[in-house]
C-alpha cells in the first residue's frame, strides 16, 4: 500500500499552488486515466487535487466563429454543444467514438489531452518501458507490437497516442491554453504533443503545475462539413487502430484548402502535412488522394506485427477524403474503388 492524499480546491490558483509546491502530486479531474494507472502502479504521485470545482466547464462562441472549450468541461457534453456540432464536427465524431457513454460522462477535455498511452508494455510494471522508467528499454520494439505506432517512432519508444479528440484538434490548429505558476501561456495543438525521441516520459510541452484551462478551436468555414473516420477493431469501448480527421475545401473540383490528421499509427496526433501539401490545388479525385496518402505514409516505420497500419492508414485517409469531398462512390481510372 502508498500512501494517497486528496484535496479538493475551488480557484485555478489555488490548483496551481497546490501541485507547484508538491513534485509528488497532480490535478485530478474525471480521473478515468489517472485512477486506471495509480491501481496499477504506474502513476506514483502521493496527492491529487481535485479540480472538479473551478470554473472551466464552459462551452463559449468566439467571434468569427470559433469556441473556447473549458478544460473540465465532460466530452459527453463538448460532442452536445450546438456550437461544435455545427461548425466542427469531427470534433463530436472524435469525442463520440471515444470510450463508453459512461466514461464519457466524467472524462474532461483536459484530462482526454493530458491522457498516457494505452501500450500494455507502459502498464505492466514488470516490463521495461523507457515511458515509464527512462533508460529502461522499449520492450515493444521486438514484442507484441501489433497496435503500435509506424509513424514519429524513434529507437526508445513506438507507443501510439490514444486520443481521438486530439487528431481533431490538431487538424483544426487548435490552441491549447495553459496556466500555471510562470502565468499563462497557449501552444498549438500539434506543438503540445511531443514526439517521443531520445525522451519519451515527456509526453507534453508543459512544466509541473502547469494546468491546461481551456481549448480554443479557431474559425474554419470549411469545418462544418469535416469528418472524423475511426478504424477500430469493434464498435464501441476500443482505441483506433487508424483514424483521419479531415476537412476539406473546395472550388470546382479542385481543393483549395485541407486539414487533415492521422491517429492510432502514430507516437503523437499526426498532422498530415505532406498529404496536405499533394491536395491543395489538385484534383478531388482517388488518385490524388491516394498520392496524398502515399506521400505522407512514405517515412511510416513499421515494427513487424504492425505492418499492415501503413496500408490500413492509407485506406482510412483515402475513404476519410472520399466521403468527406462528397462522392462515396468515386472510383479510380481502372475501375476499382480505392
Amino acid at each position: 500500500m502508498r500512501p494517497l492524499s486528496y484535496s479538493r480546491v475551488a480557484d485555478v490558483a489555488t490548483a496551481i499552488g497546490t501541485v507547484t509546491a508538491d513534485p509528488e502530486s497532480t490535478f485530478l479531474a474525471g480521473g478515468t486515466n489517472e485512477v486506471d494507472l495509480q491501481r496499477v502502479y504506474v502513476a506514483r504521485s502521493r496527492r491529487l487535487v481535485d479540480i472538479n470545482d473551478l470554473p472551466l466547464r464552459q462551452v463559449d462562441e468566439l467571434p468569427g466563429g470559433g469556441v473556447r472549450i473549458g478544460a473540465v468541461a465532460r466530452m459527453s457534453d463538448v460532442a452536445q454543444a450546438l456550437p461544435v456540432r455545427r461548425r466542427f464536427p469531427m470534433i463530436t465524431q472524435a469525442l463520440l467514438s471515444g470510450a463508453s457513454p459512461q466514461l464519457r460522462n466524467m472524462a474532461s477535455i483536459g484530462g482526454n489531452l493530458m491522457q498516457r498511452t494505452r501500450c500494455g508494455y507502459f502498464r505492466d510494471v514488470a516490463a521495461p518501458c523507457n515511458k515509464r522508467e527512462p533508460g529502461t528499454g522499449c520492450t515493444a520494439l521486438t514484442g507484441v507490437n501489433r497496435g503500435h505506432a509506424v509513424l514519429g517512432t524513434s529507437p526508445h519508444c513506438i507507443a501510439t497516442h490514444p486520443s481521438d479528440l486530439a487528431v481533431a484538434l490538431v487538424a483544426l490548429d487548435a490552441v491549447v491554453l495553459t496556466q500555471g505558476p510562470r502565468g499563462h501561456g497557449q501552444l498549438l495543438a500539434d506543438d503540445f504533443f511531443l514526439l517521443p525521441g531520445d525522451s519519451p516520459d515527456r509526453e507534453h510541452a508543459i512544466a509541473h503545475g502547469e494546468l491546461v484551462v481551456a481549448v480554443e478551436v479557431p474559425p474554419l468555414p470549411m469545418a462544418s462539413t469535416s469528418i472524423y473516420l475511426k478504424v477500430r477493431e469493434r464498435e464501441s469501448y476500443e482505441f483506433a487502430l487508424a483514424s483521419a480527421a479531415v476537412a476539406v475545401a473546395l472550388d470546382a473540383g479542385v481543393i483549395t484548402d485541407v486539414r487533415l490528421a492521422l491517429g492510432g499509427v502514430a507516437t503523437k496526433p499526426w498532422r498530415a502535412r505532406r498529404a496536405e501539401s499533394v491536395l491543395v490545388g489538385a484534383p478531388a479525385t482517388v488518385e490524388t488522394f491516394r498520392a496524398a496518402a502515399d506521400a505522407e505514409l512514405a517515412g511510416a516505420v513499421p515494427h513487424g506485427m504492425n505492418e499492415y497500419k501503413i496500408e490500413l492508414a492509407r485506406r482510412t485517409l483515402v475513404r476519410a477524403l472520399r466521403t468527406v469531398t462528397g462522392d462515396a462512390r468515386m472510383v479510380s481510372d481502372d475501375g476499382n474503388p480505392p
